[in-house]
């Protein structure tokens, strides 16, 4: 994989990073084989010095047997009982990623909003419920063998457990998913 063009530095994300590889007691090489990634672009990302994209951060949430929303939640772990995020906060990923955090830290929901190209060509299991909201353009998704298509103001809920893939059909297609949160294990230090 070509990992050009993500560097910079992320908030929090590597160090998210770091904590759930360590409480695995895995090396960089280890988690370096399991998701295809480079060795010197994980420590990169470790480090602050890259921000990965999406599918960057799925490969190694998959290598590290989790997710990537919940590394983004171990990235900013603050409780917060109330929180404002920002459309131009900072979620420590390539600016390309095309995803953004709308709730920070480890709380019982998660939200993301996704824009632009999606493609289908993952399969996602949440062991917890799923809100999918089209916010504008449109898209496909694919949930135990049926196909729905979604127009903007259109939901679909997933019921924890049903294996689902989507992708956005329309360009500036903007999708809003919110679920309910699986934390991640392993955050301290």
């Amino acid at each position: 994989m070509n990992d050009a063009g993500e560097t910079g530095a992320g908030p929090g994300l590597g160090g998210a990073v770091r904590r759930r590889r360590r409480a695995l007691d895995l090396t960089l090489a280890a988690v370096a084989e399991r998701s295809g990634l480079s060795v010197p672009f994980l420590s990169q990302i470790e480090n602050e010095r890259a921000r990965p994209s999406m599918r960057s951060l799925q490969r190694m949430a998959d290598a590290l047997n989790t997710t990537a929303v919940a590394l983004l939640a171990a990235a900013d772990a603050t409780d917060r009982t109330v929180d404002v995020v920002r459309a131009d906060d900072d979620a420590g990923l390539s600016p390309d990623a095309g995803v953004r955090p709308l709730v920070r830290g480890r709380h019982q929901m998660h939200a993301l909003e996704f824009t632009g190209e999606r493609a289908a060509d993952r399969e996602f299991l949440h062991h917890n419920d799923e809100l999918m909201y089209v916010a504008d353009g449109a898209a496909e998704v694919e949930a135990e063998g049926r196909g729905y298509t979604l127009a903007k103001g259109d939901t679909l809920y997933l019921a924890g457990g049903v294996r689902h893939r989507w992708r956005a059909t329309l360009p500036g297609t903007r999708v809003l998913v919110v679920a309910v949160s699986d934390h991640i294990e392993g955050s301290g230090g």
